[in-house]
């Protein structure tokens, strides 16, 4: 039995490089297994004595062997660790925490996901999902947005949702001479897309300005906020809304987020982290 302020050991047992600064670990428990995790949802993860940080879930939910896989950006001690862990490293983990994304009302209409930069890894697990039932959905698309190729995660992973009945859009802000895709901001992809509001879902994960612009782009074709879910970005550290310390307006968000849907989020990204 675990509690769920007790890391539980977890081992390397793959890791890809996705860019310069991310590596994809995938984990596998040491003993008994976390509870199942529903997409959106995040797992605190802890270098041993280095520290413990919040990192989305971005594997298969559907999968039932405990199997954890986590895309981690290396931007602070304790991300560092555990981006450079190698295979066979046991590192702590605790959760599923927070809430997810829901897919549910998605199911027979149109589903529109945008992600901006290391965003997409906490996308990826709703994707897998819809994938696992792509017959459930009408047209699925995926905006993704990244500063230059060589900081797109998952390129291999987009081909494959792609040929999989997903429209992949990949639009850079710095072009390169080998970059023949779509330049701009996602906000310039989405001022084109043509959707139908009244059928369509949407998913929006990113820095704060681009979700903020992004949904404005969604609302101005018709969509309704609370048809649009965002992912926000807190301190979270105890992962049960205890601490305190990732209080957003109300909302505790490792608890009530970090998946909120617009219409409760919107009058709560002009609050500043402190």
């Amino acid at each position: 039995m675990t509690t769920p302020l007790v890391p539980v050991p977890h081992r390397v047992l793959r890791r890809t490089v996705e860019t310069n600064d991310s590596a994809t670990l995938e984990l596998g428990p040491v003993g008994s297994p976390l509870p199942a995790f529903r997409p959106g949802q995040f797992m605190m993860l802890c270098a041993p004595g280095v520290g413990e940080i919040p990192v989305s879930l971005c594997g298969d939910p559907s999968r039932q062997d405990g199997t954890l896989t986590h895309t981690i950006r290396r931007v602070g001690a304790v991300s560092a660790a555990l981006h450079d862990a190698p295979v066979g490293r046991v590192i702590g983990v605790r959760g599923p925490f927070g809430t997810g994304w829901d897919l549910t009302p998605a199911i027979g209409g149109d589903l529109l996901i945008v992600a901006g930069g290391v965003g997409l890894a906490a996308v990826r697990a709703p994707v897998l999902a819809v994938l696992a039932d792509r017959h459930r959905y009408r047209r699925v698309g995926l905006v993704v947005g990244a500063r230059n190729p060589a900081e797109i995660l998952y390129r291999r992973d987009l081909d494959v949702w792609q040929d999989a009945g997903i429209d992949v859009v990949v639009t850079i802000d710095q072009p390169t001479r080998d970059w023949s895709g779509p330049v701009g901001f996602v906000t310039e992809v989405l001022a084109r897309l043509e959707i139908d509001p009244a059928r369509t879902r949407s998913l929006v994960c990113g820095p704060e300005a681009m979700m903020r612009y992004a949904v404005r782009i969604l609302e101005g074709k018709g969509m309704q906020p609370w048809d649009i879910e965002v992912s926000l970005e807190r301190n979270m550290q105890c992962g049960i809304g205890v601490c305190g310390h990732c209080q957003l307006g109300e909302l505790l968000l490792c608890r009530d987020g970090p998946v909120v849907d617009y219409a409760i989020a919107a009058p709560l990204l002009h609050t500043r982290e402190l």
